[in-house]
């Protein structure tokens, strides 16, 4: 039997396409289609991809967000960060279904060069599918769930911790709060999935099912862990809720993260 997220090959398998696409978000990805197109035009963009729910098919109306991922043929300039943020602003006024849209600019040689290859080169082989342009992921290699892996996209937990810590001391609304324990809550997911996911040997995007995976090696965290995954979908104000994130959960995990897969590579 095939674990989970595999394919026969025993390598992860790309999980989202365009025929997963549900009806009500069809609009928005083919305005998000001719949107970047027309914004960016072939001189600059070398290719564009989808993630998350929506290629997914498990985006909910009104309730996820679109994602994009712009292979630029140089590295990103503040005037492509200016038209990517337009581009978002665009689709989020335009579209009632979506609960607004995110853009990632990164240059075409910092995604298929050697220190991105198990992180960004990963992400947009197994996590991305393709909008516009010829795909990278045919420039890239195909993946398995081991340790290099799982230090490489996650190994850097212990260094984002002084930053929520921050800025949840400094946040004064709750959307600065919902934004913080959203994002915070899937990192801490995603790299619980990560750090058992050689012992596993599979891959899985769902943030319920990975809580539960993770709980399966460490019960005692699995309240916590599957705490997280339901502040990663419904973000919460309560700073005792997330102050148990940041200061029990996610100083934990780092330190198992790090005894278990390494420090991920440095980055400039």
């Amino acid at each position: 039997m095939v674990p989970e997220g595999l394919d026969d090959d025993g390598h992860i398998a790309r999980e989202g396409s365009l025929a997963k696409v549900a009806p009500e978000f069809a609009p928005v990805v083919d305005h998000a289609r001719r949107l970047v197109a027309a914004r960016f035009g072939p001189d600059r963009l070398h290719s564009a991809y989808l993630y998350g729910s929506i290629p997914r098919g498990t985006a909910l109306p009104a309730v996820s967000d679109l994602d994009l991922l712009l292979a630029l043929r140089h590295r990103p300039t503040p005037a492509d960060r200016a038209d990517a943020d337009g581009v978002e602003a665009t689709l989020d006024a335009a579209h009632p279904q979506i609960d607004g849209a995110g853009v990632l600019l990164f240059s075409t040689d910092t995604l298929l060069s050697d220190l991105e290859r198990h992180d960004l080169g990963w992400f947009l082989a197994c996590l991305c599918t393709p909008l516009l342009g010829d795909d990278l992921a045919d420039r890239l290699p195909r993946y398995r769930p081991t340790s290099l892996l799982a230090r490489e996209t996650n190994g850097d937990l212990a260094l984002l911790l002084p930053r929520w810590r921050e800025r949840a001391a400094a946040a004064r609304t709750d959307a600065e709060l919902r934004t913080l324990s959203r994002g915070a809550a899937r990192k801490l997911v995603r790299t619980g999935l990560t750090l058992v996911m050689p012992r596993w040997g599979g891959w899985t995007s769902d943030l319920a099912g990975s809580a539960e995976i993770f709980a399966r090696y460490y019960p005692a965290r699995g309240p916590q862990m599957r705490l997280a995954a339901t502040i990663a979908r419904t973000p919460t104000t309560d700073p005792a809720v997330i102050a148990a994130l940041l200061d029990d959960l996610a100083p934990w995990l780092a330190a198992e993260y790090t005894a278990t897969h390494g420090v991920k590579a440095p980055r400039p």
